[in-house]
């Protein structure tokens, strides 16, 4: 057995209001070559599939011309997606009944009956070969909200913890013999390495994060996403990031942006190896003093390009006091050339170093940490679980009624 995984598309992100759709669309057309050239049996997304609950119209006609592509190309190719802290769980299902049709599964949310019991044979997908033979099973776990773990659980932590428990329980009691589990989930891993200025923190604390041991032995492969730097877990070669196609912020500019190959003999993994992906469009940054900074830019080679093929350059500029005319300055070296500027930052000889935490735009915050900053400058001590499950359900109704 074959798959491909990948995850973190965010498919209508955009970089200081500029569209993405050209570097996204170039990313998918050589994605479809690698499954036209690796012949998979499946295709893991593993989450974030859009950058935002109501992703623009472009993005989803990319996903959705996408999989009609692939499915077209490798008729007895499966897709298997999960809905990412980003994506609305409800919006992302809409069309699963249909997909579901060609090969696709879509799950954006875990399903519990009345007294909290998890509904796993949903979760649960097997993976058949041409002739119709299962030969692997796929455990999805989307992005879990307070929302969807159990009532009966102490703590949001706790619930996340007995969700994995009890689908991985019930895929290792009812496995195929000689066949391998994948997992595939949405989540943040102990440990993982964090972009720092592109990734939300979704509960103060990371209490959302969960321990390599969540995935016991017996799941021959965990295929994550969440995470935009590629990475190991605890240096386990089954448990992986494959990391985002595309850089979405500077920060992650010299990423090794890639999708992930595993191979299966019978129930054991038996390699990985990582597809570097072209990086489409340059990120290039320019820093040093004003002097420095304007010869750099009155070297830089930059021949006309459409729009969306422009390099972009993140100009940053030290200074020991405010220029008024800094930006008319940086505006001046870059008349004649074809590219996208972000900037000029000005960086201050007593302003914090750069490992300082970035300061990132109030959409890229999640509303429950705006939440419970809230609650905490207001009450003076941070929310309880209960708080929290509660309005993780308005916002799962208010996402529900969009």
């Amino acid at each position: 057995m074959k798959l491909l995984h990948t995850s973190d598309w965010h498919l209508g992100q955009t970089l200081h209001e500029h569209e993405r759709v050209y570097e996204h669309q170039c990313f998918l057309d050589w994605l479809l070559q690698q499954l036209l050239a690796e012949k998979p049996d499946v295709l893991l997304i593993a989450g974030d599939v859009f950058d935002s609950v109501n992703p623009p119209v472009s993005a989803q006609r990319q996903l959705y011309a996408f999989v009609a592509d692939a499915v077209r190309a490798q008729p007895h190719l499966q897709i298997i997606i999960i809905a990412g802290n980003h994506d609305s769980s409800a919006r992302i299902e809409l069309p699963a009944p249909l997909m579901q049709a060609f090969g696709v599964r879509v799950i954006g949310r875990v399903s519990r009956s009345i007294d909290g019991a998890l509904d796993t044979e949903r979760l649960r997908i097997g993976i058949r070969d041409a002739a119709g033979a299962v030969i692997g099973e796929v455990l999805a776990l989307p992005f879990l909200r307070a929302a969807d773990v159990s009532q009966n659980d102490d703590s949001y932590s706790a619930g996340i913890a007995r969700t994995h428990a009890d689908l991985i329980a019930a895929a290792v009691a009812g496995r195929v013999p000689g066949t391998p589990l994948i997992a595939i989930s949405h989540a943040h891993m102990q440990g993982g390495s964090l972009s720092p200025d592109s990734e939300r923190k979704i509960i103060i604390g990371n209490a959302e994060a969960i321990p390599a041991s969540a995935f016991p032995a017996e799941i021959a492969y965990v295929a994550l996403g969440h995470l935009h730097l590629a990475q190991r877990v605890g240096a386990q070669e089954r448990m992986r990031y494959c990391g985002s196609p595309i850089p979405l912020s500077f920060s992650e500019r010299d990423y090794p942006h890639q999708v992930l190959v595993a191979e299966f003999a019978g129930e054991a993994l038996r390699q990985v190896r990582g597809l570097p992906i072209p990086r489409a469009v340059s990120m290039q940054r320019i820093r040093g003093d004003l002097s420095a900074v304007l010869a750099e830019l009155a070297q830089l080679q930059a021949p006309a390009l459409p729009r969306e093929r422009q390099p972009w350059i993140e100009v940053r500029v030290q200074l020991a006091q405010p220029l008024v005319d800094l930006a008319q300055q940086i505006d001046a070296a870059l008349a004649a050339k074809s590219v996208r500027l972000l900037g000029p930052i000005a960086e201050y000889a007593n302003a914090p170093n750069d490992s300082a935490p970035a300061l990132v735009n109030l959409d890229q915050i999640d509303p429950a940490l705006l939440f419970a900053r809230a609650w905490e400058r207001k009450w003076g001590s941070a929310p309880s679980d209960s708080v929290m499950l509660d309005f993780a359900q308005l916002m799962t109704e208010a996402e529900e009624s969009e």
